[in-house]
């Protein structure tokens, strides 16, 4: 990932789901990492949501991507 400040602009109740928002950002060429990817699998859901990062400057466009879906 680019050396960049990375922001997050998505929470989910599994890993599962926050790798299915990573995958349609991937496939608009938007770069992502899923934040908190092994404690959310560890607890039970909404206690440790996984969070989607982006870099900031591909935030506008991410949440673009993601609200089309």
């Amino acid at each position: 990932m680019k050396a960049e400040q990375l922001v997050k602009i998505a929470e989910f109740n599994s890993v599962t789901e926050a790798e299915m928002a990573r995958s349609l950002l991937a496939s608009a060429q938007i770069e992502s990492e899923i934040g908190n990817e092994f404690m959310s699998a560890l607890y039970p859901t909404g206690i440790m949501p996984a969070q989607l990062l982006v870099a900031e400057s591909d935030a506008e466009r991410a949440l673009a991507v993601l609200s089309v879906r």
